[in-house]
């Protein structure tokens, strides 16, 4: 919109406009000598700035599956009572990076391949989107990753070349989760075809991975150690990968996303950590990136 279609749209005239543009308090950007405001970041702005706007009591949070997260989000929702609208959803990462973009959640968990090349994988996904320039990269954990595996599979625990024999069964994640990534990379390395493999089910979440296992209806699938342990199968570890949280600058200073990260810290999700096992707190809450 134009000058005079923003001081219409606001009802406020071209000279408190030119006000706001100055303070930087109102999205605005300068073409050809004009000055342009994007309708949906107007929006935005109206409603974070309203008094208990609607994005301020909200928290979406989307994108890679795991235990720690639904149960913090969980947590909080019982906290607040009702007085902020507070959910988590399994999207895998790429989807839930998608959903970000779009502004229709808040707050995005990634996951794309071993923690040691975090760095470069998650930053150079996340560049994938225009909004990315907003964007800040905050870790939450990191956790080991490998295969699950039914307990009466294996004679030798760390026997994994009997895990990609023709007879054994298999439960996949779907491409766009950061299991998946990993899965294929681990492939690569032992020069599997996974066209030659049985594979028996592809499940949207990693608890239905061991809930296959668990229900003696696959012999394999890809989840970290912590949903092994928890239900009581087999692992073989693969490494270990670094979950980050991507989001706007804006959200990261509201209190609704600090308290989440408080809870990860907090006595309860950090019992359950060392319960689960294959959890690492170290740089938790820590900015790791930031256009």
């Amino acid at each position: 919109m134009s000058v005079k279609e923003i001081s219409d749209y606001l009802h406020i005239n071209t000279k408190k406009v030119y006000a706001l543009v100055g303070e930087g308090k109102i999205p605005a950007t300068k073409v050809t000598g004009k000055w342009l405001f994007p309708r949906k970041l107007v929006d935005r702005w109206l409603m974070e700035s309203s008094h208990g706007g609607l994005l301020s009591d909200r928290l979406v949070v989307t994108g890679s599956d795991d235990a720690l997260i639904q149960r913090a989000v969980t947590h909080m929702v019982n906290e607040m009572q009702g007085h902020a609208l507070i959910s988590y959803t399994n999207t895998g990462t790429e989807l839930g990076l998608s959903l970000l973009a779009r502004q229709r959640a808040d707050v995005c968990g990634v996951r794309w391949g071993p923690a040691e090349e975090s760095a470069q994988r998650h930053t150079s996904l996340l560049r994938q989107y225009p909004p990315h320039k907003n964007w800040v990269l905050v870790r939450a954990f990191e956790r080991e990753q490998g295969l699950i595996v039914n307990p009466g599979l294996l004679e030798d625990p760390n026997d994994i070349g009997r895990v990609f024999q023709n007879d054994v069964r298999w439960v996949m994640r779907h491409e766009s989760a950061g299991a998946q990534r990993y899965l294929r990379e681990l492939f690569s390395e032992h020069r599997i075809d996974p066209a030659r493999l049985r594979i028996v089910a592809k499940v949207l979440a990693e608890r239905e991975v061991a809930s296959y296992l668990h229900r003696d209806e696959a012999d394999v699938g890809p989840g970290p150690r912590s949903l092994a342990n928890e239900f009581g199968l087999n692992f073989i570890s693969a490494g270990w990968e670094a979950y980050d949280l991507a989001l706007d600058r804006g959200v990261f200073f509201r209190s609704l996303f600090q308290n989440l990260v408080q809870q990860l810290k907090g006595p309860e999700c950090q019992r359950l950590a060392v319960v689960f096992g294959g959890y690492g707190f170290d740089s938790c809450g820590q900015i790791v990136w930031s256009a």
